[in-house]
């Protein structure tokens, strides 16, 4: 009696491990990772819009940088001041005091907030109003400034620390697809910067994305 309780003992038991065994061998295995690209993933570099689709690059976007040619007879000069791009010098016009300067540079603000700057830098009399006017130079939107009368501010090294009388200015202020705003500045005896429109109006239609 004995010998037969021990044998259903050892048969229970062997069915208990083999109901226990029996899930985790029916379990299908994971499979391993893929090591394919999702379908529809972008490319490195680009984001992803809503819907799976790229957006543009992430890398900054470039257009910032101008070039230009300089006109004949005009003379490259030394910066005064690490802001300038460029420094040029026109000859003066028979009778004035002086020759003119064309100055290059990279400034803050907007392009009203700039042209009124220039005009502050001037006393007016009647008649001598300031004149702007735009246009599209390739990809480079331009607002050509004039303005005339007394020349009275300067800062040290960028210009006249006093009053200069029957002066004008001839600027440009030129701003790239990539944000950034450049600034040509002519300055001299309304004489003088009268006679350097042509090629001042050259040097802008030169100017170009690098």
């Amino acid at each position: 009696m004995s010998h037969l309780r021990s044998r259903f003992h050892r048969a229970a038991a062997l069915a208990v491990a083999l109901a226990a065994a029996a899930p985790a061998c029916s379990k299908t295995p994971e499979p391993p990772p893929s090591t394919q690209p999702e379908r529809n993933a972008p490319p490195p570099g680009v984001a992803p819009l809503s819907g799976g689709h790229p957006a543009a690059p992430t890398a900054a976007q470039g257009g910032t940088e101008v070039s230009w040619d300089v006109p004949s007879g005009w003379e490259t000069a030394p910066n005064p001041s690490p802001m300038r791009k460029a420094t040029y010098k026109i000859k003066k016009a028979e009778g004035d005091p002086e020759d003119a300067e064309l100055s290059v540079s990279q400034a803050g603000g907007s392009v009203e907030q700039n042209v009124q700057r220039w005009v502050g830098q001037f006393e007016q009399k009647p008649g001598e109003e300031k004149r702007t006017t735009t246009r599209k130079v390739g990809d480079i939107s331009v607002t050509v400034v004039e303005v005339g009368g007394t020349f009275k501010s300067g800062m040290p090294g960028m210009g006249p620390t006093e009053p200069k009388t029957n002066w004008a200015l001839l600027g440009a202020i030129a701003e790239t697809p990539g944000g950034v705003t450049w600034f040509f500045k002519l300055t001299g005896p309304a004489k003088t910067v009268t006679a350097a429109r042509a090629d001042f109006d050259k040097l802008v239609d030169s100017l170009r994305i690098k």
